[in-house]
């Protein structure tokens, strides 16, 4: 009875179980059969459709975090092979829109998504590390989702940028899902789950804050004083 009651003041000292990630995210959870189909689509679309505001890394980290666990939303030898692919075909979507439609998107007004910024950035980058950008760009929010498009209109060789996109596919996709795997053995991860969501999602979200406070940054006017008003008294004769 000792040991009942202390369970359940446990459980409620904790909130009940619907409440935790692990439990809601796990394979016999109400949302583990979403969790693999949901990593893939936003992959996919961060690295070749020109969205560049998803949380890749953190996705992929968190999804070799939980598919290490004892009730895992799918086995992770199965996320360490679909994830690399999904990310793969979504450059190879990004390289074909570069080839196609270059001066559009050249002439392309700034839009929510799109920004004629973040191009001439990952073209910055290209002119400084060249055709390994495909690889180094996995790792750089933003950049990963330009790389392919700029290659594509840079008229890169195809067989070039296949076989760098494959090498950065496996080492992003597979990597950051086996980092994740691998501290989540550690005790201290399991029993903070929920903290670490937390500090994942909060990184996640860092960029994007810093690159709006820069903006708003720029957009505020520097206040100047205007010396003519002391000029002229300086040089104005005495009465």
């Amino acid at each position: 009875m000792y040991l009942t009651l202390a369970d359940s003041v446990s459980q409620v000292a904790l909130g009940p179980s619907w409440l935790d990630p692990m439990q809601l995210l796990s394979g016999s959870g109400p949302f583990g059969g979403f969790v693999l189909p949901a990593m893939l689509v936003i992959v996919f679309i961060e690295s070749g459709l020109l969205f560049p505001l998803l949380p890749g890394d953190s996705l992929l980290f968190t999804g070799g975090l939980l598919a290490n666990q004892p009730d895992p939303f799918a086995p992770l030898w199965l996320v360490l092979i679909l994830c690399p692919i999904a990310a793969i075909l979504g450059d190879q979507v990004g390289y074909w829109l570069g080839h196609k439609f270059h001066p559009k998107l050249v002439n392309r007004p700034d839009g929510r998504i799109f920004k004629q910024e973040y191009l001439k950035q990952t073209e910055d980058f290209f002119d400084k590390y060249g055709p390994i950008t495909i690889i180094l760009c996995r790792f750089v929010p933003i950049v990963r989702t330009y790389a392919p498009l700029v290659a594509g209109m840079a008229g890169m060789k195809y067989r070039t940028f296949l076989i760098y996109n494959i090498i950065g596919g496996i080492l992003w996709g597979s990597g950051v899902v086996a980092l994740g795997a691998l501290l989540g053995q550690f005790d201290f991860v399991r029993n903070n789950i929920e903290a670490i969501f937390l500090i994942i999602v909060f990184i996640s979200v860092v960029p994007g804050l810093v690159g709006f406070a820069r903006k708003l940054a720029s957009k505020t006017p520097a206040t100047t004083t205007d010396p003519e008003p002391a000029a002229e008294k300086v040089e104005r004769p005495a009465q």
